[in-house]
């Protein structure tokens, strides 16, 4: 059975998860109006991801005998400076997505449940992905600097993700 502390704080965690996906879904509709099209399937697959990682936790409430329950979502960001200032704005909200994971994982062992803790160890492995993915995006837009045509190059690049 699931802990009404732990309960509620995945609860929380999925709201931060369904935000996520909000949120690279609004990145992807800026990249597309800036002609980065490669950046922006990049965004809707990341989208995607986060949809799965809410309704993995949201199995894991269910499975455990707890009530989901849904939080408000707020309106993401919608316009950045520039394909940099994105990334770098995807590599801070993943960096604070990890520090909510290891919150999470902490408390599920204050609360010695050792289910949470398996489930939550996917996350915590996940989190390495995703920092490393979009620090090396951030890292190859600021090798790029201001060339256009190198932009283009790694945008198409970015779309080969899923492919």
């Amino acid at each position: 059975m699931l802990s009404k502390t732990m309960q509620d704080a995945i609860n929380e965690q999925i709201q931060k998860e369904y935000y996520s996906s909000y949120l690279y879904l609004a990145m992807a509709a800026y990249c597309e109006a800036s002609n980065l099209p490669g950046s922006a399937k990049w965004m809707r697959i990341q989208s995607h991801e986060e949809l799965s990682h809410a309704m993995k936790l949201y199995d894991h409430v269910c499975d455990r005998g707890g009530r989901v329950t849904l939080h408000a979502i707020q309106q993401p960001p919608v316009e950045y400076k520039s394909a940099l200032d994105t990334f770098q704005k995807v590599l801070e909200h993943e960096q604070h997505v990890t520090a909510s994971i290891h919150k999470l994982y902490a408390l599920s062992v204050k609360e010695n449940d050792y289910p949470a803790q398996i489930t939550l160890q996917w996350f915590v492995t996940e989190q390495v992905e995703e920092e490393k993915s979009a620090g090396l995006i951030v890292e190859q837009l600021k090798a790029v600097g201001e060339s256009k045509t190198s932009l283009m190059l790694l945008d198409r690049h970015l779309a080969k993700r899923g492919a």
